[in-house]
């Protein structure tokens, strides 16, 4: 075997675990972990039929729809890729330049809010729910073509009342946090 189709195995298993530890690695991050170009990396996906990055969170995301009690499919903002209900969940959404202020080119703040209220709807374990109270924050601006990451985590459940934080990331960096007040109609 000769010297660069054993780098080319031993990259392409690098890769392998990359994605199987985080499936929401973009090419160009895993170009920059490997120290390959970004076509190089296509060419390898390509070779370990591992599809591109939309499709993989796209098959992460219909598997988690379905343990949602509280919202359909198509009102969560986002592709839903973990959910544990009563606990948390996380949400990616890829923004792009229908999103933004035109004169700003500033991704608008509704779909940032949207993210994060239909993740914190979505993890409480209630059939119906709504926001009573939001403690917001917007952190810095978000521009196109960023990959936004919400995290939600239950904090507390009494009653028909859940408390949920949300931050919502891009690229490990805080753009938004906030704190909902969730109420149950079903137990009132």
């Amino acid at each position: 075997m000769s010297r660069s189709s054993c780098m080319k195995k031993e990259r392409q298993a690098i890769l392998l675990e990359k994605l199987e530890h985080d499936p929401f690695l973009t090419d160009e991050e895993l170009s920059e972990m490997l120290g390959v170009s970004v076509p190089t990396i296509r060419l390898d996906r390509l070779e370990l039929g591992i599809p591109e990055l939309r499709e993989r969170i796209k098959n992460v995301a219909q598997k988690n729809y379905s343990k949602v009690k509280s919202l359909q499919v198509k009102d969560i903002v986002g592709e839903l890729v973990d959910i544990t209900l009563g606990q948390g969940g996380i949400s990616i959404l890829e923004t792009n330049s229908k999103m933004v202020f035109e004169k700003t080119r500033i991704i608008q703040g509704h779909y940032i809010y949207s993210l994060a209220e239909s993740l914190a709807i979505a993890v409480i374990d209630a059939q119906v729910a709504l926001v009573g109270v939001a403690n917001i924050k917007y952190k810095i601006p978000v521009y196109a073509g960023s990959k936004l990451v919400a995290k939600a985590e239950v904090k507390k459940a009494k009653d028909n009342k859940f408390i949920v934080w949300v931050k919502i990331t891009e690229k490990n960096v805080e753009v938004f946090r906030g704190k909902f007040i969730l109420v149950s109609l079903e137990k009132i």
